[in-house]
């Protein structure tokens, strides 16, 4: 049978409408079943993606205290709407039975985690910081020159911090009198 690229395409949208007719789909009658927007009369809120530098805006959208949706927000400057395969990610994050949602601390030579408040957990942080800075702060230098500088800290911060996030945590770091302070931007 000699069959021309022509006549393919005529007999199979004849298949087509033929088909379509059978199934009482016709054009002029078909009434599409309008799915229900699950994020109508949810609460919207602008976030950024907590991943990288870029910094790409986010929609977030939550009912009853809890994230049902999260999206790229078209109206950001920086990306558009659009998301990397992690940022499309991040409503994972918000919804997962496996997140940690409370501190744990686990012991020196413990094998186990244990859940505990935060009040405690932010009292023993702090306890710690004071003992490593007390015990490493520098007065001098080897010419006898002042120098008040704590040795046995770094920090590395976090690109996802804002302006003013960053500029409080560097006031910070350097009252503890750190000098070994990088960001994550820079690495």
């Amino acid at each position: 049978m000699g069959l021309s690229r022509r006549d393919f395409l005529k007999y199979s949208g004849s298949t087509a409408v033929a088909t379509t007719v059978a199934n009482g789909l016709v054009p002029g009658d078909a009434s599409a079943n309008e799915r229900d927007n699950r994020t109508k009369g949810a609460k919207v809120s602008t976030t950024i993606c907590p991943y990288c530098a870029v910094g790409c805006g986010m929609l977030a959208y939550s009912k009853d205290g809890k994230v049902i949706n999260i999206e790229g927000d078209p109206e950001h400057p920086v990306s558009q709407g659009s998301l990397c395969s992690k940022g499309a990610s991040v409503y994972q994050i918000a919804n997962n039975k496996d997140r940690v949602t409370k501190p744990r601390y686990r012991a020196s030579g413990a094998a186990t985690w244990q859940e505990v408040e935060w009040d405690w957990i932010l009292d023993k942080i702090a306890l710690r910081i004071k003992e490593s800075r007390d015990k490493t702060f520098v007065t001098q230098n080897a010419a006898g020159q002042a120098v008040n500088r704590c040795e046995g800290i770094a920090s590395v911060g976090s690109a996802a911090l804002d302006n003013e996030e960053c500029y409080i945590y560097q006031k910070w770091l350097r009252s503890l009198g750190l000098v070994y302070i990088e960001h994550q931007a820079r690495i």
